[in-house]
């Protein structure tokens, strides 16, 4: 087994373990979606609507805004 053997190996197990990651992560999209979790179409609407006046895609909770403003 020479060097071309090993990096033809390589190859072939690093394509497939990236084909398992990216199914993996698009069910978890999927899910996460379907749980209510988040909403990625809004994150796709960001690239059309790209103006200074749009509204944010996602609004801080009240918390959030108000822990920011003491730490600072």
């Amino acid at each position: 087994m020479d060097i071309r053997d090993l990096q033809g190996y390589g190859s072939f197990f690093m394509t497939i373990f990236l084909v398992v990651m990216l199914y993996g992560y698009i069910i978890h999209l999927y899910r996460s979606e379907k749980k209510g979790e988040r909403d990625y179409e809004k994150y796709g609407r960001i690239a059309l609507d790209d103006e200074v006046t749009s509204t944010p895609v996602e609004d801080k909770p009240a918390s959030k805004r108000e822990n920011e403003k003491e730490k600072k």
